[in-house]
């Protein structure tokens, strides 16, 4: 597998991790709107592994704890210095008859996911709270480390001032023992990423759809950021929510909301260009991220093997240069806009 980015990816942390070009997200795997059975969990990260995909994400709220047991046992009889698994910090599970007291609830996940047990999802970023994540995702995996481990969707001023004073004092430990490879942040704000970049010493940003074909233009501080300090991106969304898949759906979303019509409008003019070339939009969608000298690579969400299967033959589909050119005269494309270029 070497899609068609024209350039050296760059490595993780300290220990150079090498992620390969694509990656394989487990939130919709853990049930994300509909069910997914154990059977599809394993044929898909089988599928990704014959595809050559090495590296793979989970969270302890993706399946309410489902997705790191599943993901666990289906890496668990392949040699584990090929792999890269990466989880997430800011979240505990607990059982939903447990008392709480007047810790913060994380509702916003209530009814996402599907043919899972319940549990009570605890917000909690403390420096004690962070080692007990850590320990209950290995616990969860049934794996002897973690390659990576991002805080994850800090949302509020208290959370961030949470997360350096607790969360990224305890990373920062346990990356120096040696406990796990690298650590990161995983949100979708560049403010606040731009934030972190100053304030810690970090490896990697997991960025969702903040830098894609459609919307490059307002990542480009925060990926100069990360240039200057060596902070490698994990890019997910490229497809921003459904429009880059498919803009003639009959309620096409942008960023998880409804498109506005001028981005709907944009990215019609971004397939007929396309279609001009023979080549599927997605596959543009796919390609364009990968050429940043600071992306190092694309994590695909997919809910079966046939999904994943046709993302990663998109990945490695030829496309000419001259169709970056043509995106950039119709004003597509930003004049400093890192394209691929073809092999």
């Amino acid at each position: 597998m070497t899609p068609r980015s024209g350039r050296i990816r760059p490595r993780v942390g300290r220990r150079g991790l090498d992620l390969g070009p694509l990656s394989l997200g487990t939130g919709s795997l853990g049930g994300l709107h509909h069910p997914v059975s154990a059977e599809v969990f394993a044929e898909t990260v089988a599928s990704a592994l014959r595809l050559g995909i090495r590296t793979f994400d989970t969270a302890p709220i993706y399946g309410l704890g489902v997705s790191e047991q599943r993901l666990g046992a289906a890496l668990r009889h392949y040699p584990r210095d090929a792999l890269v698994v990466s989880t997430k910090i800011g979240r505990l599970l607990h059982d939903p008859c447990s008392y709480i007291g007047d810790a913060e609830v994380d509702n916003g996940y209530d009814g996402a996911w599907h043919g899972v047990p319940p549990q009570k999802i605890v917000v909690d970023f403390s420096y004690d709270a962070t080692f007990r994540s850590v320990s209950e995702s290995l616990e969860r995996l049934g794996l002897d480390r973690i390659d990576i481990v991002y805080i994850h969707d800090t949302f509020e001023e208290h959370h961030y001032r949470s997360s350096m004073e607790g969360a990224y004092r305890a990373l920062d430990k346990l990356r120096r023992e040696g406990a796990i490879g690298a650590i990161g942040v995983g949100i979708g704000h560049i403010d606040k990423l731009l934030r972190f970049a100053a304030d810690g010493d970090f490896d990697c940003f997991l960025v969702a759809g903040r830098y894609t074909l459609l919307d490059h233009t307002h990542a480009r501080e925060l990926l100069a950021a990360c240039e200057r300090r060596n902070i490698t991106i994990v890019l997910g969304g490229v497809f921003n929510s459904g429009l880059l898949a498919d803009p003639y759906c009959a309620a096409p979303l942008f960023d998880y909301r409804p498109a506005p019509p001028e981005l709907v409008a944009r990215t019609r003019e971004l397939d007929r260009i396309c279609r001009a070339h023979g080549v599927p939009l997605k596959a543009a969608a796919l390609q364009f991220p990968l050429a940043h000298p600071a992306v190092a690579t694309v994590l695909l969400g997919a809910a079966t093997p046939s999904e994943l299967e046709e993302n990663v033959r998109l990945a490695d589909l030829p496309i000419s240069d001259v169709l970056w050119s043509d995106m950039r005269t119709a004003g597509l494309l930003s004049s400093n806009a890192v394209a691929p270029v073809a092999r």
